[in-house]
């Protein structure tokens, strides 16, 4: 078994720009609708693009979190790839957390874990 995550977006490839930067993935081989973009190193799951008629409307049901060591940093320079700000970081029960969204609305966070918990040493 093999995970695949999938986002729906009305222009995958403008979308692949912005996601091939965040995440420092390449893109892949799919076909239209699709762009398939994937992790270079093969540590995490592909990102699969998928190109839909309609917008997103509402709260994502689910979205991405990445786990960084500097979430100032961070959002600094995923704001200078195209990604907009919905929450300044913020503390969220000891998780230094900020909520932005990619050029097309979707919501994901970049969080730092509290210091001491394990998962910095992931990072």
């Amino acid at each position: 078994m093999r995970l695949v995550v999938v986002l729906d977006c009305v222009d995958a490839d403008a979308l692949a720009n912005f996601w091939t930067v965040a995440l420092d993935y390449r893109r892949g081989p799919f076909g239209s609708p699709y762009v398939r973009l994937t992790d270079p190193r093969r540590r995490w799951p592909d990102l699969l693009l998928q190109q839909v008629p309609e917008r997103k409307s509402g709260k994502n049901r689910m979205h991405l979190d990445l786990q960084v060591v500097d979430v100032e940093a961070e959002v600094e320079r995923l704001v200078a790839a195209g990604a907009g700000v919905v929450d300044p970081a913020h503390d969220d029960d000891g998780f230094v957390t900020a909520v932005l969204a990619d050029p097309q609305g979707n919501e994901f966070c970049v969080i730092r874990p509290p210091d001491g918990d394990d998962r910095l040493a992931e990072i």
